[in-house]
């Protein structure tokens, strides 16, 4: 890779890990709920969960896919009832002093790295990111687009933890965050509608 295609990929790596998401909006939640402390196994689990996830992709999980026709119309279901569980969770979270927000946990790193098999937006970066930066699909230039995605992204959706933390000020009281989980989990309902259609 020249070093123009390294500035794409990374400007690419950017814009998808730092706009709206599946992942970014549970970490915004997680952090509004829980705190960033609190939230670091969960982003974790994303940042290293998804260079895995481009790592298997670029050695060839994607054929696999491929030769099984139907197994992509089976992904997308599976995706669409897992994301509407967790927006149900999230819509439901108990407020602080309401018993699950004090004592109730974010996700942990290994549910947060397996959520990435089932997400919509991960699947979509990791198949353009390995078909327009890694063709050949050689181990290499592999492990070099994960690599740029590994340290571009824990960054991202980084800022997404600390912003909902941030909100914990305004989140005080129970009616507000009732509502911030709602919304939340009505956008990661609304980040179905490319998987969808």
């Amino acid at each position: 890779m020249n070093i123009d295609a390294y500035i794409a990929l990374a400007i690419f790596s950017f814009a998808s890990s730092i706009t709206p998401g599946p992942n970014n909006l549970m970490l915004m939640a997680s952090g509004a709920n829980y705190g960033i402390r609190r939230s670091l196994p969960h982003m974790m689990g994303v940042g290293i969960g998804f260079v895995f996830m481009v790592l298997m992709v670029g050695i060839g999980l994607v054929q696999i896919f491929e030769s099984v026709s139907w197994s992509y119309l089976a992904l997308k279901i599976i995706s669409a009832i897992y994301l509407l569980y967790l927006a149900g969770r999230i819509a439901t979270a108990a407020a602080p002093g309401e018993g699950e927000a004090e004592s109730g946990k974010p996700f942990t790193f290994w549910q947060a790295a397996a959520f990435q098999w089932v997400n919509p937006k991960a699947w979509t970066m990791a198949l353009t990111a390995v078909a327009v930066y890694a063709p050949s699909q050689s181990l290499l230039a592999v492990g070099l687009v994960a690599a740029v995605f590994g340290s571009i992204n824990l960054p991202c959706i980084s800022l997404w933890t600390a912003m909902g933390e941030q909100l914990r000020v305004v989140l005080t009281n129970p009616r507000r965050l009732r509502a911030f989980n709602v919304t939340m989990a009505l956008l990661l309902v609304a980040s179905l509608y490319p998987v969808l259609i």
